[in-house]
């Protein structure tokens, strides 16, 4: 009878297909099919196709789930690879001992058949999987930085303010301290060369005497305005910082680790987080979506057995229990924030919004993400208007504005865009 991790593993959805490389290819350098286009758009639209289904377990020239993919078409006729991606069972029942040893190679892992893609797709994924390399690098170079560019962190107006009037208070007092002792320096020689009687000699040439200053009403006014000036400092920040969980990272019940998934493997964000671009919510994971490659992938390369952290996703699957995340970017209710508008329509990098995500072993709060951050954000943020007809009547209406087309001009600091 199959268990519920064997009914998983049958229903994983098509994105299996980047495990279908498995047996294409091996390490060794190589010279491509000269049949294979090298042309940009050939290897643009491979890339595409890549990043949908293979990239998840697999690199161009890098071991990962997979063996790296790049050479395929040199080790093996191109029409052959081709044949192979779209059925990989009918060539392996052929006889071909090429396919048939690798195969065995990795544990017999069966393939589902592809016949959905058509032969200008395989052609395209080849050329990508041949001349990608300087692609990624381009776009590496070109696409670094987050859309509209770095936002502050920091959306603590009121506190900066505070800290410049103290600092200015504080040199006020110093200058003024410094201005009234160089008088009494001059006024003193210049007494002390005067005819005085005894008194006036004697209170002239007296020192100073620290005891009587502390005691003085001058520094007991002084020192309590101080002290009443951060004490309110501190109360204004404890104020201004209620909501706010900028840091917050809390342990989570399984070690998932986006420094390894994201950063290592690069899988894409929406791979897991598949409403990112369709809906409101990026919505969190199922074990379901785990289950499509740790189906496979039980450990890391060099050990044994289950990984205890893999094993409590089979367990959460086998006893039909979710995995309880925590939750670590809340914004209150009375926000409204839709991730698609961002993601999608905005071409928003969600490193802008969450920091260098691919780098987090243990995912917290990058940004403040406070209504004055996200004000900040839409008034220097550029609206990507190429290629979108939604925009041309607005583009037109800017157009004899000297400053670029930003979100704030298309109603971005409008109240009822996020509170209605």
């Amino acid at each position: 009878m199959l268990s519920k991790r064997s009914l998983v593993g049958v229903r994983m959805n098509f994105h299996t297909l980047a495990v279908l490389f498995f047996m294409l290819i091996g390490t060794q350098l190589y010279a491509a099919d000269p049949a294979v286009d090298s042309s940009d758009e050939a290897v643009a639209a491979g890339k595409a196709l890549f990043n949908t289904n293979c990239k998840t377990c697999h690199k161009l020239d890098q071991k990962m789930i997979g063996p790296a993919l790049r050479g395929a078409s040199d080790r093996q006729p191109a029409d052959l690879v081709k044949s192979f991606i779209k059925n990989s069972q009918a060539v392996i029942a052929s006889g071909n001992t090429y396919y048939s040893n690798l195969f065995k190679e990795y544990n017999n892992t069966v393939m589902v058949a592809h016949e959905f893609l058509s032969d200008e797709d395989l052609d395209n994924l080849l050329s990508y999987i041949e001349y990608g390399d300087t692609a990624d690098a381009a776009a590496a170079t070109d696409g670094g930085g987050a859309e509209g560019g770095a936002v502050s962190a920091g959306g603590g107006i009121p506190n900066e303010y505070l800290t410049v009037i103290l600092g200015v208070l504080v040199v006020v007092l110093l200058l003024i301290l410094v201005v009234l002792g160089l008088i009494i320096s001059v006024l003193s020689k210049y007494l002390s060369k005067q005819e005085l009687d005894e008194d006036d000699k004697e209170f002239v040439s007296q020192k100073t005497n620290l005891s009587k200053v502390f005691k003085s009403d001058m520094f007991v006014v002084i020192v309590t305005a101080l002290v009443i000036a951060l004490v309110a400092k501190t109360a204004l920040d404890g104020l201004y910082s209620v909501g706010i969980q900028q840091g917050y990272a809390p342990s989570q019940p399984i070690a998932y680790s986006h420094a390894l998934h994201a950063g290592t493997l690069e899988i894409e964000c929406q791979y897991c987080h598949t409403g990112v671009e369709i809906g409101k919510s990026a919505n969190i994971p199922s074990a379901n979506i785990c289950m499509n490659c740790h189906t496979h992938v039980q450990n890391i390369a060099g050990q044994e057995g289950v990984s205890p952290e893999i094993q409590k996703i089979y367990d959460a699957v086998d006893n039909d229990q979710p995995i309880e995340w925590v939750r670590v970017h809340n914004l209150p209710d009375l926000a409204y924030f839709n991730h698609s508008q961002h993601v999608a329509v905005g071409q928003i990098e969600c490193q802008t919004c969450h920091g260098p995500i691919q780098e987090m072993e243990v995912v917290g709060q990058h940004s403040s993400l406070t209504m004055g951050w996200c004000i900040d954000c839409h008034r220097q943020t550029e609206v990507t208007t190429e290629g979108n007809a939604y925009y041309d009547k607005l583009v037109q209406i800017h157009s004899d504005s000297k400053d670029a087309l930003k979100v704030k001009d298309i109603g971005g600091l409008e109240c009822a865009k996020c509170h209605y």
